[in-house]
């Protein structure tokens, strides 16, 4: 059984569609781009917010900086609470508690909407430890909040064949996976999120799980 855990939260945990999709829109309008398909906006969930602003409409850096402002003016008062737990993510949480694994979260979100998140839907209580990236979201690749929470779980100081041992990250994304792997950890991908097909495998998930209870299973087995 793994004694410490990594999780990322949108597509993991939760799902963010509604609100991380029409808070993008509202940003895209503040810019003149009407964009009225919210699926075309999913590939927005789970990368840094500045770099997809910059891959799928081509923004320069600055221009995508400010964008990530005119975003979290929607998503701070209403985007965040857009939100839903997966079914069984509680009762997953409470049960890795029970055996006594440590758990973090390790999401590219800005770490205070992370924490206004879990604390509005009463999870916080099951996190050791929370990382995410700086308020106006830089110090936000995977690879980094990894690294952090891996720092703060006291994971850093283990010898790399314990790390792999003793060590999951959990994530729906490629960005998860590699950054998981950056740091000689477990990386389990989940099928129920936001990755494209063949994504996961690609990036080199040592596990995939098709669902919670299936999540579950995997962590806390002997």
């Amino acid at each position: 059984m793994y004694q410490y855990c990594l999780f990322d939260l949108d597509g993991t945990l939760t799902d963010p569609r509604e609100g991380i999709t029409k808070c993008v829109q509202y940003a895209l309008h503040h810019y003149g781009i009407e964009e009225t398909d919210l699926t075309k906006l999913e590939a927005f969930i789970g990368p840094p917010l500045a770099d997809s602003f910059m891959q799928f409409y081509g923004f320069p850096e600055q221009k995508a900086w400010e964008a990530c402002t005119v975003y979290r003016e929607r998503f701070i008062p209403i985007g965040a609470y857009e939100n839903k737990v997966f079914e069984g993510v509680p009762e997953m949480l409470q049960q890795m508690k029970e055996k006594g694994i440590q758990i973090a979260i390790a999401s590219s979100k800005p770490e205070v909407s992370v924490r206004k998140i879990l604390e509005h839907f009463d999870l916080m209580r099951y996190f050791d430890v929370v990382v995410g990236s700086a308020p106006d979201g830089s110090h936000g690749t995977k690879e980094e909040i990894v690294e952090r929470a891996l720092s703060e779980l006291g994971v850093q100081a283990l010898p790399d064949e314990d790390r792999y041992s003793q060590c999951v990250m959990v994530g729906d994304r490629k960005f998860d996976i590699c950054g998981a792997k950056k740091h000689g950890v477990t990386a389990v991908g989940v099928s129920f999120g936001f990755a494209d097909e063949g994504e996961l495998e690609q990036a080199g998930a040592d596990y995939i799980v098709d669902s919670i209870e299936e999540m579950t299973d995997f962590l806390i087995r002997p």
